[in-house]
Parts: C-alpha cells; sequence; structure tokens
C-alpha cells in the first residue's frame, strides 16, 4: 500500500493533475490497484458540465496511465528524481461505461501485458462501485530526461 507522499515520489505529477490518491495494492511487473477520490471541489467541473458535473473521460485514462506509470517505476526501480519519465506513449481499445460524478472512487487496475524496449503494454479499468466506468489498453515509454 502506498499513500500520497509515496505516490509523489514514484510520479512527476502535482495538483491538480496529480490523480491517484492511494495505492491499495500492487505486485511489480504484474499488476496495480489504486484509487482516486472524486470530490466536487474538483478544478474540473467548473467548467466541465458545471449544471451536471461529469469527471472527463480523457482524466479517468490518465488516472489509469498514472497508476501504470507507478507500476513501471516500482517494477524497475526507478523514480522520476533519477532522471527517469513514463510518457504516454498510445491507446487502443478505449471505451467508457459509465458516468463518473462528485463522491464516485475510481477504482484503477493496470495489468502488465508486455514490455520491451522501454514500452510498456497495460490492460487498464477503472471502476466505481463495482461498475465498470473505462477500458483501455494504455502504452507508455520510459524515457531519460
Amino acid at each position: 500500500m502506498m499513500d500520497v507522499r509515496e505516490i509523489r515520489e514514484y510520479l512527476p505529477h502535482r495538483y491538480p493533475f496529480l490523480l491517484v490518491d492511494r495505492v491499495l495494492e500492487l505486485v511489480e511487473g504484474e499488476y496495480i490497484v489504486a484509487i482516486k477520490n472524486v470530490s466536487a471541489n474538483e478544478d474540473v467541473f467548473n467548467g466541465h458540465f458545471p449544471q451536471a458535473p461529469i469527471f472527463p473521460g480523457v482524466l479517468i485514462i490518465e488516472a489509469l496511465a498514472q497508476a501504470s506509470g507507478i507500476l513501471g517505476f516500482k517494477t524497475l526501480d526507478k523514480r522520476p528524481s533519477d532522471g527517469s519519465i513514463y510518457l504516454f506513449a498510445g491507446i487502443d481499445d478505449v471505451r467508457f461505461k459509465r458516468q463518473v460524478v462528485p463522491g464516485d472512487q475510481l477504482r484503477l487496475e493496470s495489468k502488465v501485458i508486455s514490455a520491451k524496449r522501454g514500452i510498456w503494454k497495460f490492460e487498464c479499468t477503472a471502476s466505481v462501485d463495482g461498475q465498470l466506468a473505462a477500458s483501455a489498453t494504455i502504452l507508455c515509454a520510459d524515457r531519460q530526461v
């Protein structure tokens, strides 16, 4: 388990763009389970359907990519402070199945499908209360900065 202080050691993102609040499970080289608490105070709700706020799908995908990045960093025992970064390299088979609204807790799950020459492929899902909200196959590239 990782709290937000440890998460900040493995992700270069900061408020308001840090989208992983806690890691519940992590098996290096295999999978991660993390959460994102969707608060009514999120800045994005000021402009994204303010009368009926919906958490943007692109931010759900970004949260999944961040969880995948933590898994990759932990697996390779690297951190951004070492001069390493995971870049979003691609996405396939994206599907949105349920709206995410203030008060929801997103369960982010990512499994390593493959890792070759610094390109990682992850199978990802985001769910709320056991209902699938989004799924995608995400590619990340491990690069030096």
